[in-house]
């Protein structure tokens, strides 16, 4: 147990979320619990990770994550390790939510893109057909985000242009996809600044000048492709070409690296995989599936055509990280909270939230 990297969990303490600033202490090493000096609460050493008031060991509980993370049956982790389904179902879904609150504080902060390519995934589901849409940085294989909806619409396409534009710096940008047109106008939508003015009212949103777009349209016949048209929608040949090299290298526009990252999450997802009997039931299910794989593909896989003398990761291309996780770091990894500051309310504040008021101004000068 180490105090120092703790943090207090309790949302009505005024050192929520900080660590390191001597208010964590051990209260009982036994039962792995801390205390916090500012608000007098203990908690478990466990809270916010996975394995958070589970009676089974975590060692059980990392290795099965680990087989359903690579594509194993449920049914045989059931009869191998002697466990409920309802269990397994319940472990998969804590680690689909710590997945995506990692992925969310650690992938979605502002980067250099650079190349990035986005693609669907058409989904089966017993009452019918879902659509995933994913997105990549092309330089270092990372796995930037993906959505899923009922619908292959604007809907879709915009919130994962949201999600792009959550880990993409002001610097130029090249967006390579499919022949959808939905992704023409979310892109163009969605990578706007507001212009400061000064004037009171909502301000104009100007789109970023180094934003370009690029197509490959494949026309298949038979279930082959016989033609592959590529276009540019933004952006001069030039600029392009700059992006493009520098990103992956020789070569022409294309979407070969989504595509095998479609193939990756296709084999360890059954519900993804072509002509098979494994069919999603709940929505909620494939997204916790989806952030999932994609997590244990950026943080804990290294990526064979990123290595530069030793394994190296998506997330540590991208120098989000410094060495390749296991599992076990992916699912204890504690998330910190937002600082707590004063609320802003009109009237006179409560005799509680006075003393919050107090301590905090305190710490804060």
């Amino acid at each position: 147990m180490d105090p120092t990297i703790a943090f207090c969990p309790n949302w009505d303490c005024p050192a929520r979320g900080q660590s390191g600033q001597g208010n964590i202490g051990i209260h009982s090493q036994k039962e792995q619990r801390f205390i916090c000096k500012a608000c007098h609460k203990t908690f478990s050493a466990t809270k916010g990770t996975v394995f958070y008031r589970l009676r089974h060991s975590a060692e059980t509980v990392v290795l099965v994550v680990t087989l359903l993370a690579y594509g194993c049956p449920v049914q045989a982790i059931v009869a191998a390790f002697g466990l409920d389904e309802r269990t397994v179902a319940n472990w998969w879904t804590r680690a689909g939510k710590q997945s995506q609150a990692v992925h969310e504080h650690q992938v979605e902060r502002p980067m250099d893109l650079g190349q990035i390519q986005a693609d669907e995934i058409r989904v089966k589901k017993q009452n019918g057909i879902v659509w995933m849409a994913l997105a990549m940085q092309v330089k270092t294989r990372l796995w930037l985000g993906g959505e899923v909806s009922d619908h292959r619409d604007m809907t879709l396409i915009r919130a994962l242009m949201m999600q792009v534009r959550r880990c993409a710096m002001c610097r130029p940008i090249l967006i390579c996809t499919d022949g959808l047109k939905a992704y023409i106008r979310a892109a163009r939508e969605t990578f706007r600044d507001p212009v400061v003015t000064g004037h009171s009212g909502r301000p104009r949103l100007r789109p970023w000048r180094h934003l370009m777009i690029a197509q490959v349209i494949k026309r298949t016949e038979r279930r082959r492709v016989v033609e592959i048209e590529r276009r540019i929608v933004d952006g001069t040949p030039a600029r392009v070409e700059t992006l493009r090299r520098r990103s992956q290298g020789d070569g022409v526009i294309n979407t070969a690296y989504i595509e095998r990252l479609n193939a990756t999450f296709r084999q360890r997802l059954a519900p993804l995989a072509r002509r098979c009997r494994s069919l999603a039931r709940q929505t909620g299910t494939l997204r916790h599936g989806m952030y999932v794989v994609g997590s244990v593909y950026n943080f804990c896989s290294p990526h064979l055509s990123l290595d530069s003398g030793q394994p190296t990761t998506p997330a540590m291309a991208a120098g989000i990280t410094n060495h390749c996780w296991s599992l076990q770091e992916l699912l204890s990894f504690k998330v910190p909270l937002p600082r707590w500051s004063p609320p802003k309310r009109r009237g006179r504040p409560s005799r509680a939230v006075q003393r919050l008021i107090e301590r905090w101004c305190e710490d804060h000068g």
